[in-house]
């Protein structure tokens, strides 16, 4: 089975109440643990890929280990570029083998957003490819996208049909109270998602895919073990998994997961080293970090997502 496109992935789970997870991926033991874990539950898959993984791991490196996932699983698996900062990045990934791109025009004014949108959407579908647009800011770090608070802003619902209609694209990720990294709010606040803005945004555009970047639950459990080996997390917050879920029963289908890939994958190396000084060898390490990344996805596909089985 070839990488598919999202196409068919998001109309199953717009009609059955629930999303497919997008996990980003960095190397080969991420990319197993993932996979792994779908492949256990039969779970559809997306396999993003940021401009700063691309850096890091190499794009040719990145696309045949995601395509080793495919052969190996006969998983219906997208590969998708994340946060794509410019038309020239989005050519690249659908000249270079990816099913799906992001053109993240959401820092520009919304004339120009819809310019550089529509112009990866005319290069990505005369190449078969999908695109994934975005309306709106999220705060928090995540590679190269940094937005402060201050800058930050819920998507207007009344532009979304506009948007969507004038630039063609497939997916729309939105801004409804989700942020990027693990520090995503301060303590005493109570982190929830604009469910309101998500139900206006489906009045504009029934049946259309909306995506969610930015919604790790930044799990306690992770963080504690880091901080129990040496790690300093005490302020680390996400939004409540059961608040995602009820976005997934609207028109979520799509949930970005990276950070908390990232704190699965470095508890369990701390927690090994912690306990093994002695030890050098690579394998001995990542083995237990890549079985971390499995169950935390099965974890997300069967608590969250709601798409076991759904392959």
């Amino acid at each position: 089975m070839p990488l598919v496109t999202t196409t068919k992935m998001f109309e199953d789970a717009y009609k059955g109440g629930y999303a497919v997870g997008a996990f980003n991926v960095n190397n080969m033991e991420i990319i197993q643990g993932i996979v792994q874990g779908a492949q256990k539950l039969n779970a559809p898959l997306i396999l993003q890929v940021s401009k700063g993984a691309r850096a890091y791991a190499n794009h040719t490196y990145l696309v045949k280990l995601v395509e080793a996932a495919v052969e190996t699983t006969g998983l219906p698996i997208a590969l998708h570029l994340d946060h794509g900062p410019d038309f020239e990045t989005c050519k690249a990934c659908i000249d270079g083998g990816f099913t799906s791109v992001m053109i993240d025009g959401s820092s520009l004014p919304y004339e120009e957003n819809i310019a550089v949108t529509k112009k990866v959407v005319e290069y990505a579908h005369a190449h078969g490819v999908v695109v994934e647009g975005e309306l709106g800011r999220l705060a928090g770090v995540e590679d190269d996208v940094k937005v402060s608070a201050e800058d930050s802003s819920y998507t207007r619902p009344e532009e979304v049909f506009d948007f969507v209609s004038r630039t063609g694209v497939d997916s729309l990720a939105i801004a409804i109270g989700t942020s990027h990294g693990a520090y995503k709010f301060k303590p005493g606040q109570d982190p929830k998602i604009r469910i309101d803005i998500l139900e206006e945004v489906e009045k504009q555009l029934p049946g259309f895919p909306i995506v969610l970047h930015g919604a790790s639950s930044v799990i306690p459990e992770f963080v504690d073990e880091i901080n129990r080996y040496g790690g300093k997390m005490d302020n680390a917050i996400g939004i409540p998994e059961s608040e995602l879920r009820k976005a997934a029963e609207h028109a979520v289908c799509k949930i970005n997961i990276d950070s908390d890939l990232r704190l699965a994958m470095t508890a369990a190396i701390r927690k090994y080293m912690a306990e093994n000084p002695s030890h050098f060898d690579p394998r001995q390490y990542l083995a237990p970090a890549r079985e971390a990344i499995q169950g935390m996805v099965e974890h997300k596909i069967t608590d969250v997502l709601g798409c076991a089985g759904k392959a």
